[in-house]
């Protein structure tokens, strides 16, 4: 498949328009009509209805499939320029809400740094695109096993740092008193559901044997502070590493004692780091 049309049809999919796809991308609606044409011939099915536009059911499966490949072509382009490319000063660094520890902020450089606080899953990507030097991202893992990353191209992976996670509670909680509490026994509690800042209620339910941990409200925010006020505030519980949970004013911190799980901080990058980001991978790779 041309990756040309492959783009130009996402492109019309999203936008359910040809003439929105023409005016996004810089071509003619004619154009537009054509590559669509051409990639429904090479493939033998018709990939879009006319009126309204919208996928059909092959079109569908091939917007699954879709996402990664032009990713992944985007990740092989960076990955060749970065190459090829003179080091470039500063470092941009991407990082998950939850992956800046102290430790991490005290190793930045002192200047020429772009922080972007991105969604876990983004991370991965934009490193692998090259609109970030190294990324650091966050997540739920048995001791020293390796967080399971989006696979968008060859990453270089370790840890960072591993430490305890813990339930936030509201301090009048029934709970809030106990030394520690076990993931099964909160399974019918309500929870603050934030993908991207807590541990995601999906890996506490697959580590539960895929039961309970009903959302009680959502949060797409990435600002640690809101998600913690909210649960002092009674909209729900939220998983988070200790030293996130830890000194909240309203609310209490109990260890989770089973399963032993902990959150994990891993250094993401492609190739070798050169400049600032090598400099900032060395400060990083001895643990404390």
């Amino acid at each position: 498949m041309d990756p040309h049309l492959l783009r130009t049809f996402v492109t019309v999919a999203r936008l359910a328009s040809f003439s929105e796809a023409a005016r996004d991308l810089g071509y003619t609606q004619s154009a537009v009509s054509q590559h669509i044409a051409a990639l429904e011939q090479d493939l033998g099915a018709p990939l879009l209805t006319r009126r309204p536009v919208a996928p059909t059911t092959a079109g569908e499966r091939l917007l699954e499939h879709a996402g990664p490949l032009l990713l992944r072509l985007e990740a092989a382009r960076a990955d060749v320029v970065r190459m090829a490319a003179a080091p470039a000063l500063g470092l941009t660094l991407a990082a998950s809400p939850a992956a800046l520890p102290p430790r991490v902020l005290a190793a930045l450089p002192p200047a020429g740094v772009t922080l972007r606080v991105l969604a876990r899953d983004d991370v991965p990507a934009a490193v692998a695109a090259g609109t970030a030097d190294l990324g650091l991202v966050d997540g739920l893992a048995a001791p020293s096993d390796p967080l399971r990353l989006p696979d968008v191209a060859p990453l270089t992976t370790y840890a960072v740092a591993e430490e305890p996670v813990c339930v936030l509670l509201p301090a009048a909680h029934p709970l809030a008193g106990r030394a520690g509490l076990r993931l099964g026994d909160l399974a019918d509690a309500r929870w603050l559901d934030s993908p991207d800042t807590a541990l995601p209620l999906d890996r506490l339910r697959a580590a539960n044997g895929g039961r309970g941990f009903r959302p009680a409200l959502r949060y797409d925010g990435t600002d640690v502070r809101v998600l913690t006020g909210l649960a002092a505030a009674g909209h729900g519980l939220a998983m988070l590493p200790r030293t996130a949970a830890t000194g909240v004013a309203g609310a209490v911190a109990v260890p989770l004692t089973e399963p032993r799980v902990v959150h994990r901080i891993e250094l993401v990058y492609v190739g070798t780091p050169t400049g600032a980001a090598a400099a900032l991978v060395a400060a990083l790779s001895v643990r404390s």
